[in-house]
């Protein structure tokens, strides 16, 4: 059976902000943030969150294409909402997936997303296509290279 890659999709929230005025507000505490002003960031909204951007990429990801067929869904994040709750479930309910399929939270880990996608082609094997999401809204610390360089957005693979 061949592996791979059968649709994908995307979402970044609407919000920017300017990494430019990121610098100059943070200048005083760290001028060297100066040297990463260029461009802007997304950043996602106060009623966004990483399952409701993984929500999004996964519409974009299975438009058009028949939702019974996928047997799973895999959510990677290390800034998930709930830590009691599992978020891929709320992803697979949210896209209308049958229930019953199998629904894995990966984290604790920027590779997360790489290992999601890993488990999801071992998995598609036996069971079929799996539908795997990489979401982030990162916290970061106020003046620091991460705010600058960091935005919020999802990613769907089907595999």
């Amino acid at each position: 059976m061949d592996l791979g890659i059968l649709s994908f999709g995307g979402y970044l929230p609407k919000a920017r902000l300017q990494r430019a005025e990121i610098a100059r507000t943070h200048a005083w505490f760290n001028p060297a943030l100066m040297a990463l002003a260029k461009g802007e960031r997304t950043m996602a909204n106060w009623d966004e969150d990483s399952v409701t951007m993984a929500v999004e990429a996964g519409r974009d990801c299975l438009t058009g294409i028949d939702r019974s067929i996928v047997a799973g869904a895999y959510m990677a994040s290390t800034s998930f909402p709930f830590q009691d709750r599992q978020n891929a479930g709320i992803v697979a309910d949210a896209l209308n997936l049958n229930s019953g399929i199998q629904t894995i939270d990966l984290s604790s880990s920027q590779r997360a997303g790489s290992s999601s996608l890993m488990v999801a082609l071992q998995a598609t094997r036996s069971n079929g296509p799996v539908l795997v999401t990489a979401s982030e809204k990162r916290r970061t610390k106020a003046a620091s290279s991460l705010e600058l360089t960091t935005g919020d957005g999802a990613a769907a693979l089907l595999v």
